[in-house]
């Protein structure tokens, strides 16, 4: 079978351990998104494409491929939910997913004219990508300071909530859950390197709204962000299409089969659409 790979970096550990796994019995092709372009070039096409990049040129990729009867991973439409976090708050709390309260801001420097915030607030930038903003504000002087860099970047606001220093990040490939366990970049210091968690471990709360968000979002292989809102009940702050799962025992295996899976049988139809059950998160 023929597996592409959509991303700049096929020298990923995850997808040089995924290339590893499927070579020699099938044929790895990689297109970087920034230099292919859609059309006659493209064929024959490949069995399956992952869709690890995310830019605008990666998803038109994607959607040209689609368009085409390939099938993708994760699709072009659920790669693009990701993106726009203020859109991603919105499908995730209405489905009941216990995702924190995300408001719209223009720009850093409106929200540090604003003068003094009423309390700590965590700014991320509005469309998620490589190297975007996330940051702890205090107060007034911060947002000035944020304000210095990201002027005119378009951000979204969350409160701040009090928790460990430490941000679980939960992954998910074809329906299995890894874990790892990070200090927040919020944290003084910044983050370090992520330590394994064995998913058994995590309250079963945070393992049915982890797998509930796949579901919500129609992704088949991506990350969620959590912290522990209290009581342990999970705040779920972001959700990634296809992230790096760096280091995790099994997540390159697990990656392959579902590669060869869908290249068989087609992806799995998405059911962000769907009316699911709710999963209580506080």
């Amino acid at each position: 079978m023929r597996i592409g790979l959509l991303t700049a970096d096929p020298g990923h550990p995850l997808l040089a351990a995924l290339t590893a796994l499927l070579t020699p019995e099938h044929r790895v092709i990689c297109l970087d998104p920034a230099t292919a372009t859609a059309g006659p070039g493209l064929f024959p096409l490949a069995d399956v494409y992952l869709l690890k990049a995310r830019t605008p040129r990666a998803l038109a990729l994607a959607a040209f491929l689609e368009e085409h009867g390939a099938p993708v991973l994760n699709s072009a439409a659920a790669t693009a939910r990701c993106q726009d976090r203020v859109a991603m708050a919105e499908v995730a709390r209405a489905a009941g997913l216990p995702f924190a309260a995300t408001t719209a801001v223009t720009t850093v420097g409106r929200l540090a004219a604003a003068g003094e915030p009423a309390g700590p607030l965590v700014l991320k930038s509005r469309f998620s990508r490589r190297h975007d903003l996330v940051a702890r504000a205090d107060g007034a002087a911060r947002l000035r300071e944020l304000a210095a860099d990201w002027a005119e970047e378009p951000v979204v606001v969350q409160e701040f909530t009090e928790n460990s220093g430490w941000d679980h990040k939960l992954w998910v490939v074809d329906g299995r859950l890894f874990a790892g366990l990070r200090r927040s970049e919020l944290a003084p210091g910044g983050r370090g390197p992520t330590r394994s968690l064995p998913p058994g471990e995590l309250p079963a709360r945070w393992r049915a709204a982890a797998l509930r968000a796949g579901e919500v979002f129609g992704l088949e292989v991506y990350g969620v962000d959590v912290l522990d809102a209290g009581d342990g009940a999970p705040l779920l702050v972001d959700v990634n299409a296809f992230p790096g799962i760096r280091g995790q025992a099994g997540a390159p295996e697990a990656l392959a089969a579902l590669a060869l899976r869908t290249a068989e049988t087609g992806p799995r139809a998405a059911t962000n659409e769907r009316k699911l059950p709710e999963v209580s998160g506080r």
